[in-house]
């Protein structure tokens, strides 16, 4: 497994923090232009304002006299608070007549029959200046019919107030972010507390403990994710204690014949007559074969566990096929038992999707004990049909049946209701584990009048091993 440098922390950090910055950045880029965009209305309007005052005034001045400003407004406008406040009078040949400062001429004149100031920028002794001209007709009489009127002041006023406006926006939002950052910062360390807790409980356990972790009052997604991990240990020990019974089981039932075989070989060296040396090699083929057969249905019966840790192959399969072959294989053994074994088809194919090994071991299981258990003169029939979701297969026998005290612990392993044969009572467990390991299920009913049928049920189509 990689591992990844950075915390769980680290990353909702970033992915926290780092827009919150981008956003803050963008907010203040915007509240700078917005700021400026209304410096620059507040300059203009001033200007205009400006450049009202001294239309009016310049109305009311005589007729006859040379155009000027009253001593009292130069002075006002001379004592701007930062010297930034300009204008200029000037005559239709350019010539200034009053002013503080000779602003630069608009590129364009204003239209003389219009009261509306025209806005530029300019630059004067190194300063940007924003000017706003207009030219006014004088009364009748006057010595100059029209004047060029121009106010201005620095855009360094401009740019100061922008700045203030900024600042006063900018830094009570570093202190948001700030504030937000820390929060954020700590939030994330309690959200984050139950998974720390969840992996110290997981630190601090045995291997051989797969008990289930319970945390109190943990967060829902830390909850699923408990219930994950109690789910995988809660299989975990079952896949465990299935290999432990296994185990066992193989072990105690290995024991019997395989000590038998000993003693039989012992007692077949001791011999010296022909006659009793064959009978006591009989006794041990008999042994070694019914070994073989144990350690079969073991292996079977560990290919068919759910908890097996490969899956079983699938392949696309025709079950009214393999079903007339079985039987058909099965009648010699049913004729040397005196048995009458016959197979009825009732839809003309049946496909699905399994292990067609498991499938044919369950099967020949089935038939096999009902020729085994049945008396002599006997009937097994092995019938297929259909529904609309599964294959109903069927083997019926018209033996002494099983009780109903017995027809679900014939499914334990190792169980046998008859002590004599040669079976090892895994037949019905390995039924039960393939069925089941295909989507399937297997039931004991009593046929009438008499006899047992074990009903087989396997869904149709493809089927998914959820185990696998």
């Amino acid at each position: 497994m990689q591992h990844n440098n950075s915390t769980l922390r680290q990353q909702l950090l970033r992915w926290l923090l780092l827009p919150q910055l981008v956003f803050w950045l963008v907010g203040a880029a915007l509240s700078y232009l917005v700021a400026l965009h209304y410096t620059h209305t507040i300059i203009d309007d001033h200007l205009l304002r400006a450049n009202q005052s001294l239309l009016r005034i310049l109305g009311n001045s005589p007729v006859t006299a040379i155009p000027d400003l009253p001593v009292a407004v130069r002075t006002l406008l001379d004592a701007d608070s930062e010297g930034s406040l300009f204008y200029t009078i000037r005559t239709p040949d350019a010539q200034i007549v009053s002013g503080n400062k000779a602003l630069p001429l608009p590129q364009r004149e204003p239209a003389s029959n219009a009261l509306t100031p025209r806005l530029y920028d300019a630059l004067l002794d190194g300063h940007t200046l924003r000017i706003a001209a207009v030219q006014i007709p004088m009364p009748p009489g006057s010595k100059y019919p029209v004047l060029l009127v121009q106010t201005a002041q620095k855009n360094e006023a401009r740019e100061a107030l922008s700045r203030q406006i900024i600042l006063s926006i900018a830094l009570p939002l570093a202190f948001l972010i700030l504030a937000t950052a820390f929060l954020v910062w700590w939030g994330i360390g309690i959200g984050l507390r139950p998974l720390a807790q969840l992996q110290a409980v997981v630190a601090q356990r045995k291997p051989q403990d797969l008990s289930p972790i319970t945390l109190n009052r943990a967060p829902s997604e830390v909850a699923l994710l408990v219930e994950a991990v109690n789910q995988l240990l809660y299989t975990t020990d079952a896949s465990i204690a299935r290999q432990r019974r296994f185990i066992a089981d193989a072990a105690h039932q290995l024991r019997t014949p395989l000590a038998g075989l000993k003693s039989q070989t012992e007692l077949a060296m001791r011999e010296t007559s022909p006659e009793t040396l064959r009978e006591r090699l009989s006794m041990v083929h008999t042994s070694a074969t019914r070994s073989i057969h144990l350690v079969n249905q073991l292996l079977t019966l560990a290919r068919s566990e759910p908890g097996s840790q490969t899956g079983i192959p699938k392949v696309h399969m025709d079950l009214a096929r393999m079903l007339r072959d079985i039987t058909a294989e099965a009648v010699p053994r049913a004729l040397a038992a005196g048995v009458d074994l016959g197979c009825e088809i009732q839809v003309p194919d049946a496909h699905i999707e399994g292990n067609s090994a498991l499938l044919r071991e369950l099967f020949i299981n089935l038939v096999d004990n009902a020729i085994k258990y049945i008396p002599r003169n006997g009937c097994i029939t092995v019938r297929l049909a259909a529904d609309a979701t599964h294959y109903r297969i069927a083997v019926e026998d018209d033996g002494p049946g099983i009780p109903d005290a017995d027809k679900e612990r014939v499914f334990e392993r190792f169980y046998r209701r008859e002590q004599t044969g040669n079976g090892c009572g895994l037949g019905m467990a390995i039924v039960r584990e393939i069925a089941e390991r295909h989507g399937g299920s297997v039931e004991l009913l009593d046929a009438k009048p008499h006899g047992l049928i074990v009903l087989v049920s396997l869904p149709h189509g493809k089927d998914l091993d959820h185990e696998d």
